[in-house]
């Protein structure tokens, strides 16, 4: 609502901080279903409080795929295509038939809606070159964040039609 810092009152700020923490709280809100992606951040412990850390979700998101210790992820689906496949997933109703593993296949295509930066980019790239080898990935996105694009967005009014031209 400023167009300039001149404009800029303490009830404005105080509406855009608050309009910030809302949207932070409502992205809180739509993880509490998920059983392992909920959080980004690791508190450490009470005797330890200098270990607390940050994952991003995108990071949790690849090591989970790349992970073959984990036969079947918990917030990861892997959606069947083929007959073999689909026959699998029937005859897992009545028989113990282990689903694939998204990691299983050498292409690994991922779609980040809302955003994905350069960095993240680069992130999973190196995740991927260094717990599979030989796997060629695909990051997509609605859209390439720079830092500027993401402050916008997190100032839209809404989200899914944002204001910020980017």
């Amino acid at each position: 609502g400023c167009d300039s810092s001149l404009k800029l009152t303490s009830q404005k700020a105080t509406d855009a901080v608050d309009g910030i923490f809302r949207s932070l709280r409502d992205i809180a809100r739509v993880r509490l279903h998920m059983k392992q992606f909920h959080s980004i951040h690791n508190p450490g412990s009470n005797t330890h409080q200098a270990s607390a850390s940050y994952k991003p979700l995108l990071k949790q998101v690849v090591e989970e795929v790349c992970n073959p210790d984990r036969p079947d992820p918990v917030d990861i689906e892997h959606i069947s295509s083929g007959l073999t496949d689909l026959l699998k997933t029937g005859f897992s109703m009545f028989m113990k038939v282990n689903r694939p593993h998204p990691g299983d296949h050498p292409l690994l295509i991922i779609f980040v809606v809302g955003g994905v930066s350069v960095s993240e980019v680069k992130m999973v790239k190196d995740l991927v070159a260094t717990r599979k080898p030989g796997t060629q990935v695909i990051v997509l996105s609605s859209v390439l964040l720079t830092p500027h694009s993401a402050v916008e967005l997190l100032f839209a009014s809404d989200r899914l039609q944002p204001d910020a031209r980017i």
